[in-house]
C-alpha cells in the first residue's frame, strides 16, 4: 500500500512543483536510495529488468531511485531533467499475470531513464505496457500480484496514469492531486488506450459508452476496499486543499507522516487488524502486512530539484535529508538486504524504529522535539546553499546524513532506557516478533 501526492506551481508557496510519496512494502524489504549515471548503450543491446530483458535505448538518463533492494526498478524516483514518478498498486477485475514479466517498478525506472518530460514518461510507460503487458510477483516476503497507477510530474506539468492489464487512462493534473491503491479516474480522462471502453462493454461491466466509468468498471472491490485507499486519498487530498497556494516541502513531509485514521495523540499502531494510514505501520494478519519502508519529497524550482529522502522506514520515526542528482550520494553503508546489517543505514534505523514500536505512544514522544529541530536546521541550511556550487550542496548533504546518524544513535539509547508502560496487543506483538526473527534482528 502506498500514497503519492503532487502540487503544481499554482498551488505552492514559492511557485515550485512539489511531489511526495511513501513506499509501503514488507517490513523487512529494505529500502535503498541509489544514483544511476547517464549511460550510452550499444545499438541492439538489451536491458535486464527485474525478471525479463527488453531492447535497450541508445542513451539512458541519470536517475535517482528509491527502491526495494531486490527489484531492478523503483517505487519512486527522479531524473536529471526533473521528471519525478511514483507508482501505486491497484487492484482490478482483469486477472493478474503471474508469469515473470515487466512489473510496475520496472516501468517507472524505464520511463525515468528514457524521458525528458512528464508527457514523454507517460508515453514511454503506455507504449511498453501495450507491447509487453504487466506481470510477475511484486512481493518480497509474501507473493503479491497487482496492476499499477503512476503519478508523473516535471517542473511544470503532472499526469495521473492508471492501468488494468494493458488498458489504461491518463488525466492531466490541474493543481493538486493524490493517488493511493485504487483507480480514481472515472468518466473523464485526457488520454486512454484504444479499447479501454470497448473491452469493458465486451466483459459486461457496462452497457455502453455513456454508462462507462473506469473506476467503477475495472476496480476489483475486495482488495480495493481492504487497502483503505479511498480513506487515505481523502486524507491527503484534504490536506493539500487545506494549504493550497501555501504548500511547502515541510508540509509535504508532515502529510507523509499522517496517521489518517486517527490523529489522536495516543494513536498506536497495534490497534486493530484492519485499516491503513498514509504513514503505514505493519500489523497482524493478511490485511496489514505493509510498512512504509521509505519516503521521498521533491522540491522542483526552475533551476534545481532538491530531493528529501529518509532512506529509512516509518517517516514518523525518520529524518528527511537532502540529496541532489548532480552530487554524489552520502555514504549509507552497504546495500541493504532482507536481513539485519549493522552497517546499513536502513537497518541501523530499524533498531530505533522497532524499539519505539514496543510502546509507541510513549516512546515516539522521546524523539519528536529533536526530529523537528534537526529537520528545521536542514531545511534552513538547504535554502542557503541550493543556489551555491555543487560542492557546497554535496557537503551539506553528507553533513545532514552524518548528523542524522549520530542523532539516531542517541535516540536508540534514550528509547531503550524508557520503561514500557503499556504492552502491545498480543497479535501485534506476535507478528513483529516473527518479522524481527526473520530479519535476524538483535534482541
Amino acid at each position: 500500500m502506498c500514497d503519492t501526492i503532487v502540487a503544481l506551481r499554482n498551488s505552492t508557496a514559492d511557485g515550485s512543483v512539489l511531489f511526495a510519496k511513501n513506499s509501503d512494502r514488507d517490513p523487512n524489504e529494505a529500502h535503498e536510495v541509489v544514483l544511476i549515471q547517464r549511460q550510452r548503450h550499444s545499438v541492439g543491446s538489451s536491458v535486464k529488468c527485474t525478471y525479463v530483458e527488453i531492447p535497450q535505448v541508445e542513451e539512458t538518463y541519470k536517475v535517482l531511485l528509491c527502491k526495494p533492494f531486490w527489484i531492478w526498478g523503483a517505487e519512486m524516483g527522479a531524473n536529471e531533467f526533473g521528471v519525478t514518478i511514483g507508482n501505486e498498486a491497484v487492484f482490478t477485475r482483469i486477472p493478474y499475470g503471474k508469469t515473470p514479466g515487466l512489473i510496475g517498478m520496472d516501468f517507472l525506472r524505464l520511463a525515468l531513464e528514457r524521458a525528458k518530460t512528464a508527457s514523454e514518461a507517460l508515453d514511454v510507460i503506455t507504449t511498453l505496457l501495450e507491447e509487453y503487458g504487466q506481470s510477475g510477483n511484486c512481493g518480497f516476503a509474501h507473493p503479491m500480484y497487482y496492476h499499477n497507477s503512476f503519478l508523473i510530474c516535471d517542473k511544470t506539468d503532472a499526469w495521473v496514469l492508471e492501468t488494468a492489464g494493458k488498458e489504461w487512462a491518463a488525466e492531466k493534473v490541474k493543481n493538486i492531486r493524490s493517488i493511493s491503491n485504487a483507480i480514481t479516474i472515472g468518466k473523464r480522462w485526457d488520454k486512454a488506450s484504444k479499447t479501454l471502453v470497448s473491452f469493458a462493454i465486451e466483459k459486461g461491466w457496462c452497457v455502453n459508452e455513456d454508462d462507462f466509468d473506469f473506476a467503477r468498471c475495472y476496480s476489483e472491490p475486495i482488495f480495493t476496499r481492504f487497502s483503505d485507499a479511498r480513506n487515505r486519498q481523502v486524507c491527503t487530498t484534504n490536506a493539500l486543499l487545506a494549504k493550497k497556494g501555501k504548500l511547502t516541502p515541510e508540509m509535504m513531509v508532515e502529510m507523509l507522516r499522517s496517521h489518517s485514521v486517527n490523529r489522536a495523540e495516543d494513536w498506536r499502531p497495534d490497534n486493530g487488524i484492519m485499516g491503513a494510514d498514509v504513514c503505514m505501520h505493519s500489523g497482524w494478519g493478511p490485511i496489514r502486512l505493509s510498512q512504509t519502508t521509505g519516503s521521498l519529497v521533491t522540491h522542483q524550482t526552475d533551476n534545481l530539484s532538491t530531493h528529501w529522502v529518509t532512506a529509512t522506514s516509518a517517516p514518523c520515526t525518520s529524518i528527511f535529508k537532502p540529496v541532489w542528482l548532480d552530487c554524489n550520494l552520502p555514504d549509507m553503508g552497504p546495500s541493504p538486504t532482507g536481513e539485519y546489517d549493522p552497517g546499513s543505514l536502513f537497518w541501523k534505523h530499524e533498531l530505533v524504529h522497532r524499539a519505539i514500536l514496543k510502546d509507541y505512544p510513549q516512546r515516539i514522544k522521546l524523539i519528536k522535539n529533536a526530529q523537528s529541530e534537526i529537520e528545521k536546521h536542514f531545511f534552513d541550511k538547504t535554502l542557503k546553499v541550493e543556489q551555491n556550487h555543487q560542492k557546497d550542496r554535496e557537503a551539506l548533504s553528507a553533513d545532514c546524513f552524518k548528523k542524522s546518524d549520530t542523532l539516531e544513535k542517541e535516540w536508540s539509547e534514550i528509547v531503550e532506557k524508557q520503561p514500557i508502560t503499556t504492552k502491545n496487543k498480543p497479535l501485534y506483538a506476535s507478528a513483529w516478533k516473527k518479522v524481527n526473527k526473520a530479519a535476524q534482528l538483535p534482541e
